[in-house]
């Protein structure tokens, strides 16, 4: 996503008054675009609408606040978002300014309360009720039972499925949660085996060649996404890629290629809602996976320490 302050406080702007015309009578700086979240977010304008509607009926005087944040960034350094940087001792915020020093701060929590709506919205996928209760570990996993316990992003089908097998997680779950790898990145160390020295048979030749560009070498330290159409989109197209040979990793298109596991790659890349079921069902599975309760464990004061 490009910066999202630049079109939040715009858009707060336009809700004060009528924007009718303004896309025929405004000159746009090469680069900006009416449409610019027209395809990678389309909703974004009328989430940011909504929820700016009840922040201004709560209090209007938010508006002022915005439309001032807004006014203070693009005179300084230009329309950047730097006016919501925090500071450091070496480096001050643009916040530390006198002329800034009143700016409203619920202004500056609207803006990040915007983004983190428009966020969630731009990852998708499915919404659903996780269980709580869980308490904190007191100690950490060693380095051996995490590689034992994680798979490889070069191990077979079969493989994966034998060891989450041992955890009570079947088939389908094993294919819906790998389906968590649409919204990831892959490092071109976890896949050049499949491109050098000759390509894997199982990946489509035009997409052996294009990751080719992206790792020129087998010690290239690009990355790539695994679906270059919507990154940050958690939708069903990760299946797809894998029908189409376009699975990136070993662990990824064996799925496809193994006969216990194609058919339901297949009917996950037809259907997403079925996919979003299922992924909801396995990941609610896996949430559930040696929990502590009760006694157990502890609540920590802090996340990374554990309590005295």
């Amino acid at each position: 996503m490009a910066s999202l302050f630049n079109s939040l406080i715009l858009i707060s702007s336009l809700l004060l008054a009528s924007s009718q015309g303004v896309s025929s009578s405004v000159q746009l700086v090469k680069g900006l675009s009416w449409s610019f979240y027209e395809k990678t977010c389309p909703e974004a304008e009328s989430i940011v609408r909504e929820h700016l509607k009840k922040v201004f009926q709560d209090d209007i005087g938010q508006a002022a606040g915005l439309l001032r944040l807004h006014f203070h960034d693009c005179f300084v350094q230009g329309y950047d978002a730097s006016v919501l940087l925090d500071g450091s001792a070496s480096e001050p915020s643009e916040q530390d300014a006198p002329p800034n020093r009143n700016l409203r701060r619920t202004a500056l929590k609207i803006i990040n309360d915007l983004r983190d709506l428009v966020e969630r919205s731009v990852s998708g996928g499915p919404e659903y009720e996780v269980p709580l209760g869980r308490r904190d570990g007191l100690a950490s996993a060693s380095i051996n039972e995490v590689t034992e316990n994680l798979p490889s992003p070069a191990q077979s089908a079969s493989q994966i499925l034998a060891a989450l097998a041992k955890k009570s997680f079947d088939a389908t779950n094993v294919v819906a949660l790998s389906g968590a790898h649409n919204i990831r990145l892959g490092h071109c160390g976890a896949f050049t085996d499949r491109l050098y020295p000759t390509p894997d048979p199982a990946m489509d030749k035009n997409f052996a060649r294009d990751l080719k560009g992206v790792c020129p070498t087998t010690n290239s330290t690009n990355t790539r996404a695994l679906d270059i159409r919507l990154p940050n989109r958690f939708d069903n197209r990760y299946f797809v890629n894998l029908v189409n040979r376009q699975g990136l990793f070993t662990s990824d298109q064996d799925l496809y290629e193994d006969p216990t596991t194609r058919d339901i790659v297949t009917s996950f890349a037809k259907d997403l809602e079925l996919f979003f079921q299922k992924f909801v069902l396995a990941m609610t599975k896996m949430g559930q996976l040696g929990v502590l309760t009760g006694t157990e464990g502890e609540i920590r004061a802090h996340c990374s320490v554990r309590n005295s």
